[in-house]
């Protein structure tokens, strides 16, 4: 995991805290679906745009992000620069540059560094970022590797549960819960992967930042109530 998806993670430990402890009151540890979460419903659609805020001062720069380099009176080397898969931008005679998981202004020093070996004496280098684009997804509870993982394009459920490392011998495919933000309300939505697997329900879309849990048979402990008032379509309290 990545510097940058570490501290992510610190972020959305809180989340999932409540909401595994909220899973526990949905757990009989049967293999039978769950009878408080709504299944495949017809509401669960695309979650909320993502607010634009100001990126923190220490962003640390992702594949696929667009960057703005800007070289004092070089209009060569100045323009947009995206970021690929591997981490790299390419520029004009410096050629490939390794940019992700650096901040702005190591990004700058880096390029200072590349141009003043061999092209420019003391260069003038500004870096910013035009367009965030990375994005993650959380794969929590009975899966191989729990964690967050990138989703920069379209992705089901099915394959979000394969870049976990697919479900552990404890998991139950039946009891496999989304939790996504709607129309400002946090809901929760249940999926059968066997059905879906055997074509008989659809593969349902995920979306950057969903949180996914797949209940297993691991804990056994017995947890206070947490879903009252809670309708069986999923909305919860805010978190």
């Amino acid at each position: 995991m990545q510097r940058g998806d570490a501290r992510d993670w610190r972020v959305v430990q809180k989340n999932l805290l409540f909401l595994m402890v909220s899973l526990g009151a949905l757990c009989g540890c049967s293999t039978s679906r769950s009878d408080e979460v709504v299944y495949n419903p017809e509401g669960f659609v695309a979650p909320d745009a993502p607010l634009i805020e100001a990126l923190a001062s220490d962003y640390r720069i992702a594949p696929l992000d667009k960057l703005a380099v800007n070289v004092f009176q070089v209009e060569r080397l100045s323009g947009e620069y995206q970021v690929d898969l591997t981490g790299r931008i390419v520029m004009p005679l410096v050629g490939a540059v390794d940019a992700v998981n650096l901040t702005t202004d190591e990004l700058q020093e880096r390029l200072k560094q590349r141009l003043s070996v061999d092209y420019l004496k003391n260069p003038d280098v500004t870096v910013g970022v035009v367009a965030a684009t990375g994005s993650n997804i959380t794969v929590e509870g009975a899966v191989r590797r729990p964690g967050l993982y990138p989703n920069f394009g379209t992705m089901t459920l099915i394959q979000a549960v394969a870049v976990s490392g697919g479900m552990d011998p404890t998991a139950n495919p039946k009891r496999v819960f989304v939790f996504r933000q709607v129309d400002g309300r946090r809901m929760i939505a249940g999926f059968d992967l066997t059905t879906i697997r055997n074509g008989q329900e659809p593969d349902p879309e995920i979306y950057r930042g969903d949180i996914i849990i797949v209940q297993g048979s691991k804990s056994k402990e017995t947890w206070q109530q947490v879903f009252q008032g809670v309708q069986t379509f999923g909305i919860f309290r805010p978190i």
